[in-house]
């Protein structure tokens, strides 16, 4: 168990080693993530003591560093979702429920998902799992402030987004593959494995986690008054909107004209001016219902 004490109540302990000892189960180490760490050094020793299986409590952030440590390394990974977001475990069915989940993913089955190489100016290679992006998104996820998460969730990146609407455009260029660069006009670039945000909105409708490839969308309404029409457009898949445009490829690079704000599945990171992904095939393997 690789668990953030700040997410995950004290109570669920005794839930975890009720639930474990009812399927005839030990936990060979319960390890808690601090400040300094999120989950790296956590995910080494339980790969070092070569565990049958890695469960994972906690937001966004701690699930994306636990897996990728995991990666490569076919210790499969059970993903409790104890966070604000939880969009790998909303994208793999799991459901939100920690008590439920946690009984629903140890008698679950295994599957291979892809994990993604990231790099980019003035940033260490390093791996997601959801989404990564640059611009608007990165904002809206800086600009969510914790308390307000903590009382009402994910519902905070719903008041950081009003805010941030008016969020400057940023020129870009985007190359997929070996095909030649498109330039575009902005407001956010995201770089997807997966595609449903919360709400169950789906903002990259093409992307599934185990297919090889990686997807991108960019948003670039001109004027406020045309974000309604836009946030139509994603869930009705009918609705066509010139201001959304999507790639597919197996790299993905994204190089902005200027710094700009940069997240990781759903973590802000050093500000930049590039993203470059690339798929690693079947790299990990999760547990799901």
């Amino acid at each position: 168990m690789i668990v953030n004490p700040i997410k995950v109540p004290d109570e669920f302990r005794k839930t975890v080693e009720t639930t474990l000892t009812e399927r005839g189960v030990d936990i060979a180490l319960w390890l808690e993530t601090t400040k300094d760490d999120p989950g790296v050094a956590m995910a080494r020793q339980a790969i070092e003591e070569a565990v049958d299986l890695v469960v994972v409590a906690g937001g966004d952030g701690t699930v994306r560093v636990v897996c990728a440590e995991l990666a490569g390394t076919d210790i499969p990974v059970a993903v409790l979702p104890a966070g604000t977001g939880n969009l790998l475990a909303r994208n793999l069915g799991i459901t939100l429920d920690l008590d439920i989940a946690l009984a629903e993913l140890l008698d679950g089955s295994e599957q291979r998902i892809d994990s993604v190489l990231i790099g980019g100016d003035e940033l260490t290679t390093d791996r997601f799992v959801v989404m990564a992006g640059l611009g608007l998104d990165a904002a809206i996820i800086a600009d969510a402030p914790d308390e307000l998460k903590k009382r009402v969730g994910w519902a905070a990146y719903v008041v950081s987004t009003v805010k941030n609407l008016n969020h400057p455009f940023v020129r870009v260029e985007i190359v997929v593959d070996d095909q030649p660069p498109v330039r575009r006009r902005a407001r956010t670039v995201v770089i997807g494995n997966v595609g449903t945000l919360q709400a169950n909105i789906p903002l990259l409708p093409d992307a599934v986690p185990d297919d090889g490839l990686i997807d991108a969308v960019v948003l670039s309404p001109r004027r406020v008054s045309q974000w309604p029409r836009l946030a139509l457009s994603l869930v009705v898949k009918s609705w066509r909107e010139q201001h959304i445009e999507r790639f597919t490829g197996r790299r993905i690079q994204v190089t902005a004209a200027k710094t700009v704000r940069r997240q990781l599945d759903g973590d802000t990171i050093s500000d930049g001016r590039s993203l470059s992904a690339s798929v690693d095939p079947s790299a990990l393997v999760v547990r799901v219902p």
